[in-house]
């Protein structure tokens, strides 16, 4: 009954999104592929907005578990919103047709191999032109389209991102070629894996394999994670996996929470503006996600600089803060708040006058900086 009750939460949920299908006419499968396209609920309201995309192998059962998570994740502000396209394979044999391949090679064949260009030189391009993306993509299959999704990263310059391979039945040599790819990566990479115990063992050795071979390739840019759930079958894992993929691939897009600062933050000696600054250029370069800083994220990074008065860091904040909130009085306030804190009440009046002037945000208004201008104006008379 549990289960039921979470799919039932999970499909629930993604009706909030925006849900339509289309047909494309593929020159290289010769036919049209239906696909089932879920849009953002910010997408009309936002029109200068890109987002990353999500392509699902199996989109005609993988499609709805995804869309409720991540609709999710994004209520919470846990995930970003994203573009997420599901490719019909419900045809009989049509998933196993898709995913043909020659098995001395262990490489796409026959079908599979026109199924792999249809993505890559169809699909892709389709969905590129039509909607607003940003470079961010990420590839998630079950089983056989799990094993598939792996195909574009022999590729030098993979089309994919991120990947999510859920219990797959890897292709030969898959345990091995993955990792010596790996141990070349030379920018941020994402992959997921998962298992269940209930899997058979002809799934679960190679899968066993592939993560032993990863970990001993050890390459610090590639965000790694493996899976085995206990208690589970070969296809119930798949609704375990779903979040704990999405989660470690937008691990960074999440607000500072408890975790995140006793174990990455308050660890540090020093760099406490830089790692903030860090965590939101992360998300605008690899993931292509613009958002400004959080406000809760903006204080607890400050209050921690107060703390360990390391207050030549309220500069850097300043800077981030001019950024993120151009017209607003944060980053006046935080020049403001340096100067104070260094001993210079004549200029941080100077910074808050400048910051009365301009929006309030926050707990920051004019009457506030009024009494700071007062406040550093009487400092700055008894110094004298």
């Amino acid at each position: 009954m549990k289960k039921v009750y979470l799919l039932f939460i999970l499909t629930s949920i993604s009706a909030f999104s925006q849900k339509k299908f289309d047909n494309i006419k593929s020159e290289k499968l010769g036919e049209e592929r239906r696909i089932t396209i879920g849009l953002p609920e910010s997408y009309e309201a936002n029109p200068n907005k890109k987002y990353p995309v999500l392509y699902l192998l199996d989109g005609d059962y993988l499609f709805d578990a995804f869309s409720g998570a991540v609709s999710y994740g994004a209520y919470w502000d846990d995930l970003p919103e994203m573009i997420i396209i599901g490719i019909h394979q419900n045809k009989d044999g049509e998933r196993y047709e898709d995913c043909t391949i020659e098995q001395v090679s262990g490489l796409p064949d026959e079908k599979g191999a026109k199924f792999f260009e249809f993505i890559g030189a169809e699909l892709i391009p389709y969905v590129e032109k039509n909607y607003r993306t940003s470079p961010f993509r990420m590839i998630a299959g079950h089983d056989t389209t799990a094993s598939f999704i792996n195909f574009y990263l022999y590729k030098d310059d993979p089309l994919f991102k991120g990947y999510i391979c859920l219990s797959p039945e890897l292709a030969p040599k898959m345990e091995i070629r993955i990792p010596e790819k790996f141990a070349k990566v030379k920018e941020p990479f994402f992959y997921y894996l998962s298992a269940a115990d209930g899997d058979i063992k002809s799934i679960k050795e190679p899968i066993e394999k592939l993560d032993s071979n990863i970990k001993i390739a050890n390459n610090p840019l590639v965000n790694y994670k493996y899976d085995l759930f206990k208690n589970s079958t070969h296809y119930t894992e798949v609704l375990h996996s779903i979040p704990n993929a999405l989660y470690q691939i937008f691990e960074v897009y999440k607000p500072i929470n408890s975790a995140e600062y006793k174990d990455k933050i308050a660890v540090l000696k020093s760099g406490y503006s830089d790692y903030l600054e860090n965590k939101y250029n992360i998300m605008s370069t690899v993931f292509g996600v613009q958002i400004p800083v959080r406000m809760n994220d903006f204080k607890l990074i400050e209050n921690l600089i107060l703390k360990n008065n390391l207050y030549d860091e309220l500069g850097k904040m300043a800077e981030i803060a001019n950024v993120s909130y151009p017209a607003a009085m944060l980053g006046e306030y935080e020049m403001g708040l340096m100067y104070e804190k260094m001993g210079d009440p004549k200029r941080a009046a100077k910074k808050y006058q400048n910051a009365s002037q301009m929006v309030p945000i926050g707990d920051l208004n004019r009457d506030m900086m009024y009494e700071k201008i007062d406040e550093m104006n009487l400092l700055a008379k008894n110094k004298k």
